[in-house]
């Protein structure tokens, strides 16, 4: 049974809801299942913002995730309070151009994406998240490429279609980057 399993966690405004709404649409258009559960702190914009991502190929029992498999962080608060909950052998995204610290954990994939300078590069400062979305689909090779970019276009409709283009061309960079 192929499940993967998703903390994404940032200040609100960092895209961490779409992010994490994105890896659980590329779940269902390929047909398995998806839960995703958002936490807001007491203020959206700047406030805390984390979300639970589970996809499988069967039902899901619990949205409860106290051990996950792959966590993106977006800002140092995230970074100090879920890279301890990393499952050993898991994945920890940092968004290294908010985070300079390195993770003191050996027994799991750190990847340190410089992802701001990635999104600038790709056309869109705002696309930081895409970056990393892009960087975790790399990683965990949980979905294809063209699923995820299906669920982009999908998730920016007609009227915000416009920025579908620069928003595919950060989530290959995300893809592409080789860096540690």
């Amino acid at each position: 049974m192929a499940q993967h399993e998703l903390i994404a966690a940032g200040f609100g405004g960092q895209g961490v809801m779409m992010l994490g709404k994105l890896f659980a649409d590329s779940a269902v258009i390929e047909g398995d299942y998806a839960i995703f559960l958002p936490s807001y702190g007491p203020a959206m914009r700047g406030g805390t913002a984390n979300c639970t991502v589970i996809t499988s190929e069967e039902e899901i029992a619990s949205p409860v995730l106290a051990n996950p498999a792959n966590v993106v962080v977006f800002n140092f608060p995230s970074f100090t309070m879920f890279e301890k909950s990393v499952k050993k052998g898991g994945n920890l995204i940092v968004n290294s151009s908010l985070i300079k610290e390195k993770s003191a954990r050996d027994d799991i994939n750190v990847v340190y994406v410089p992802a701001q300078e990635i999104a600038e590069k790709a056309g869109m400062a705002k696309a930081t998240n895409i970056v990393l979305l892009g960087a975790l689909l790399k990683v965990t090779k949980s979905f294809d490429l063209e699923t995820t970019k299906r669920a982009i276009k999908d998730y920016l409709g007609e009227s915000k279609a416009k920025y579908l283009d620069v928003n595919i061309k950060a989530l290959e960079a995300g893809y592409n980057f080789d860096g540690q």
